[in-house]
């Protein structure tokens, strides 16, 4: 078969970009180096949809975030994830920092961000009671919201396979060949061709751009990694809104903010790695974004932390993405250096690749048969977000909703079975923890992770011992003992 478009790499603008595709007449396949959507920086971010005033005026990373900033919220309406407007606040302590605030609302004005302002120490404060004695002033940005980075990721690829989007996983491209206006893109053992390709590849990007015969690619990727710490539900009314340091040149500035599951995030910092699969985590690290969350909010206690994480951002060596056809090979679109804010950007970053595919000739028309929500029947709501008379419903209709898997995040078994039998089928523990959230609460999987492999395994017709946490080689299990 020879798809109309071929995407590499399934995270976030890769994933908004089939869904927005599979609104039109055209086939689409998506290959993924990984074992899942959403493995790289989508699902290791802020999960911040910001509002659009940091980046310089008349770039293409700012008209796409503030753009962005309103489809992700339509979107996650419109596909049944959580999202909430709970407005950010960059914080400044002294003179200099008020500068730096004065410029940052001079560029989100120029930016169209609404709602821009600089709030002084007695509004702060009631806004946010728990805020540092020596905060002085902020610059409040009512747009931007939270929502589960990894969770709109999942739901939009999910919606994309219900209209006929093929996603092949565990597909590290290795080579390209082109033959007239058809590109062969090939892991080795297998290979897919398409008339058009999308190079959405994150931290690989100008990797994958150089596979494709790119010479002298005008743009190099530095992995940057930032670590973050999440903290127990119980601190996660600490903060009303996100709150940023005045932003240093490696970036946005350490944060803390309430999640949309209710934790509180701290984090990150910003060190340029040569590998950009590394997300390890160090102690210096942590201890770092540590005394940067204290300083904006001294009652901040990591002793309440459940766990820690990294992710790598694609930091390209200019100051904007570079989202553009080769000029070398025609029908091949770049989108390099996608770094924060490329979540809260995806959604029209999607658009602006998809008007580079018809600027390069691709035709699209409007399906008549399009299905606008998750799953063919509907968008599915989990246990643990339905009301009272919705689970005593669920459970009349099917008992397994009427068993608890994961305690800590109220995870039952029709959820998890639900997602190992979704369009997108979750076949790993990291699967399903991210789909379901079992897992992700105070125990961290101690309790429900053995359970969760066993309904893997019981839906999938696999052994235990062939079950995995993230893919590859990652066995809960190395073999059955004997009886």
């Amino acid at each position: 078969m020879i798809y109309d478009v071929l995407i590499i790499g399934a995270g976030c603008t890769g994933v908004m970009t089939a869904r927005l595709l599979a609104e039109k007449n055209c086939t689409v396949a998506v290959v993924e180096a990984k074992a899942d959507v959403a493995m790289g920086a989508t699902c290791a971010n802020s999960a911040i949809v910001h509002a659009g005033y940091d980046a310089k005026p008349g770039t293409l990373k700012a008209k796409l975030n503030v753009r962005g900033n309103v489809l992700m919220k339509q979107l996650c309406r419109q596909l049944g994830v959580e999202i909430k407007e709970i407005g950010s606040h960059v914080v400044g302590f002294n003179s200099e920092d008020r500068k730096t605030l004065e410029g940052l609302l001079d560029k989100g004005i120029q930016n169209g961000v609404e709602g821009l302002r600089i709030i002084e120490q007695d509004e702060l404060r009631a806004m946010e009671p728990n805020i540092s004695p020596e905060a002085e002033c902020s610059l409040w940005a009512p747009t931007t919201a939270i929502t589960c980075p990894y969770g709109i990721t999942i739901a939009a690829a999910e919606n994309a396979v219900t209209n006929g989007v093929h996603f092949y996983f565990n597909f590290t491209v290795t080579g390209a060949s082109h033959a007239g206006n058809i590109h062969y893109i090939s892991n080795g053992d297998e290979t897919v061709a398409a008339r058009y390709v999308v190079n959405c590849a994150g931290v690989n990007s100008a990797v994958i751009a150089s596979i494709l015969g790119e010479n002298d690619f005008p743009l190099s990727i530095i992995p940057r990694r930032g670590e973050y710490i999440v903290l127990d539900k119980v601190c996660g009314n600490m903060a009303n809104s996100t709150l940023f340091v005045c932003p240093s040149g490696r970036g946005k500035g350490i944060l803390v903010s309430p999640t949309v599951d209710g934790n509180l995030i701290i984090g990150p910092n910003a060190y340029p790695i040569e590998d950009g699969d590394d997300t390890s985590t160090t102690p210096e690290g942590l201890e770092e974004i540590t005394a940067g969350a204290k300083k904006i909010m001294p009652s901040v206690d990591t002793r309440m932390a459940i766990t820690s994480f990294s992710g790598v951002r694609p930091t390209p060596n200019i100051y904007d993405f570079f989202i553009e056809e080769s000029k070398q090979i025609p029908g091949i679109i770049n989108a390099v250096g996608v770094e924060s804010p490329g979540f809260a950007a995806s959604p029209a970053t999607a658009e602006y690749i998809v008007g580079l595919l018809e600027e390069a000739g691709l035709v699209l028309t409007d399906r008549e048969d399009y299905i606008p929500t998750r799953r063919p029947d509907g968008n599915h709501i989990q246990f643990n977000r339905m009301t009272d008379e919705e689970r005593v419903e669920a459970c009349k209709k099917n008992s397994s909703y009427g068993k608890i898997v994961c305690r800590c995040e109220t995870v039952t078994e029709g959820d998890l079975i639900d997602a190992i039998e979704a369009p997108i089928p979750a076949v790993t523990i990291d699967m399903l923890k991210k789909r379901t959230r079992a897992g992700m609460g105070r125990c961290q999987g101690g309790f429900c992770s053995p359970r969760v492999a066993v309904l893997i395994a019981e839906h999938t017709k696999k052994s235990l011992a062939e079950i995995t946490k993230f893919g590859g080689n990652s066995w809960l299990v190395s073999k059955r003992t004997e009886d």
